[in-house]
C-alpha cells in the first residue's frame, strides 16, 4: 500500500486555475487548450484530491448569459456528485478585466468601487451555492505604480468601508462564511497595499467584524519579499486567524512564479507541514500552484500528485522527527525551565518586578553555554535526506 496517496482527512485541494491554466505567460501563448470546469472535476478525482475551489470566473465567464450560467452550474453540480468532490473555498476574480485596471475596492472610480462590490456579492452567492464556507479576497490590483495617483489612507479606508459591506451581506444571508484575506506584495502592480500576513492582521483588527475575517497565506507571497512564510503562519494561528492556506513554492526576488509545492526550498516547505501538523490544523491543504509551461495534461497531473505526495512525505519526517531521540534530546536540553525562576515569570506584579530587578546574572556563564543548534540542524538535513531511520 502507498502510504503517500492522498485521502479525503488531508483535504487536499486545488483551483479550478491551478490545474486549467493553459501555460500562457506574459511571454508567451498558451501550450495547453483549455479545459472545462468539468474535466477539470474529473482530472482532479483521477488525482485523488479532496476538493475544488473556484474564482466566479473560472466558472462562469464574466459576459455568461443568465441561461448559459445555469447549464453551467448544472453540469458542474453533477461533476461534484460523480466524483465526490467538494468546494470548500470560492474567490473573486477583481483583477484580470480591464476594469479593475486601477483596483476594485480601492479604485479612485467609485463606479468601480460600486462594480467591484456587485460582482463580489454574486460570487458569494455563487460559493455558498456550492457549499463554500471559506471565502478569499485577494487584491491583486489593490495597490500603485505611482503613489501620485492616490492615498494610501483612502485606499485603506475604502477597502475597509468594502469589507465591512461584504461582511454584513454575508451575515444578512445566513451563509456562515468566514472571510480569509491574501497578501501579496508586489506583481502585478507595482506595490500591493497590505503586501505581508502581518499587514492583513493589523488591517482585520480595524474591521466592524473581525471575528469572521481572518488571513489566506500563501507560500510564494512571503517568500517573493524575503519572509520566513512559518512564522507568519505561526502568529496567523497564534491569533486565531488562519482560516485557511495557499500551498506553492517559490525562489525569493522572483516574479510569482507559483512552482509544486516542496519543489524549490525543501527545508522550509518541511518546516511548515510540522507546523501545521503539530498545532493540528483542519482546514484544507490548498496548492495555488502551476505545473510547468513545459507539460501537458499528463504533466498537470504529474504536477498535482507531486503536490500531494511532497506534502504527504513531509508529514511523515516530522513525524519522525518528533520521535527522533537525539534531537528530542538536545530541544528538551535547550528548552528546559529552571523551577526557581518560575515565578517570577506570567502576569505582572509589582513584587516580582522589584525581585527580577534584584537579581544578579552570571552573564558569563550563561553566554559560554553551546545550544547544539549546527548539530540540531545537521540532524534535521539528515532526516530529510533519509540518513536517519
Amino acid at each position: 500500500m502507498n502510504t503517500f496517496s492522498p485521502k479525503p482527512e488531508n483535504k487536499f485541494t486545488f483551483g479550478l486555475w491551478t490545474v486549467g491554466s493553459t501555460g500562457r505567460d506574459p511571454f508567451g501563448s498558451p501550450v495547453r487548450e483549455p479545459k472545462t470546469p468539468v474535466e477539470l472535476v474529473h482530472l482532479l478525482a483521477e488525482v485523488g484530491a479532496y476538493g475544488v475551489n473556484f474564482h466566479d470566473n473560472d466558472l462562469v465567464p464574466i459576459d455568461a448569459t443568465p441561461a448559459e450560467e445555469e447549464a453551467i452550474k448544472r453540469d458542474f453540480r453533477r461533476a461534484l456528485q460523480e466524483t465526490g468532490l467538494v468546494v470548500p473555498m470560492a474567490t473573486t476574480n477583481l483583477f484580470g478585466d480591464p476594469v479593475f485596471k486601477d483596483g476594485a475596492f480601492t479604485s479612485n472610480d467609485p463606479k468601480v468601487r460600486a462594480y467591484a462590490l456587485q460582482k463580489t456579492m454574486r460570487a458569494i452567492d455563487l460559493g455558498a451555492e456550492f457549499g463554500a464556507k471559506i471565502y478569499v479576497f485577494w487584491g491583486g490590483r489593490e495597490g500603485t505604480e505611482t503613489d501620485s495617483s492616490k492615498s494610501a489612507v483612502d485606499a485603506i479606508k475604502r477597502n475597509r468601508e468594502a469589507l465591512n459591506f461584504l461582511c454584513e451581506y454575508s451575515m444578512d444571508h445566513n451563509y456562515g462564511l468566514k472571510f480569509a484575506l491574501e497578501a501579496k506584495p508586489n506583481e502585478p502592480r507595482g506595490d500591493i497595499y497590505n503586501p505581508t500576513t502581518g499587514h492583513m492582521l493589523g488591517f482585520i483588527a480595524t474591521l466592524d467584524h473581525p471575528e469572521m475575517v481572518g488571513v489566506n497565506p500563501e507560500v510564494a507571497h512571503e517568500h517573493m519579499a524575503g519572509i520566513n512564510f512559518m512564522h507568519g503562519v505561526a502568529q496567523a494561528w497564534e491569533a486565531g486567524k488562519l482560516f485557511h492556506i495557499d500551498l506553492n513554492d517559490q525562489y525569493p526576488g522572483r516574479y510569482d512564479q507559483d512552482l509544486r509545492f516542496g519543489s524549490r526550498d525543501l527545508k522550509a516547505a518541511f518546516y511548515l507541514v510540522k507546523f501545521l501538523e503539530d498545532v493540528g490544523y483542519q482546514g484544507s491543504r490548498h496548492f495555488d500552484a502551476h505545473a510547468y509551461r513545459t507539460e501537458d495534461y499528463e504533466g498537470v497531473k504529474d504536477f498535482a500528485r507531486g503536490c500531494m505526495r511532497t506534502y504527504l512525505m513531509l508529514k511523515e519526517k516530522a513525524a519522525q522527527f518528533n520521535a527522533d531521540p537525539e534531537i528530542q534530546t538536545i530541544l528538551a536540553e535547550v528548552n528546559a525551565e529552571d523551577p526557581t525562576l518560575a515565578a517570577f515569570f506570567g502576569k505582572y506584579s509589582p513584587e516580582k518586578a522589584e525581585a527580577i530587578k534584584a537579581m544578579a546574572f552570571d552573564r558569563q556563564a550563561i553566554a559560554s553555554r553551546g545550544l547544539k543548534y549546527e548539530r540540531l540542524d545537521q540532524l534535521t538535513v539528515d532526516l530529510l535526506l533519509g540518513m536517519r531511520s
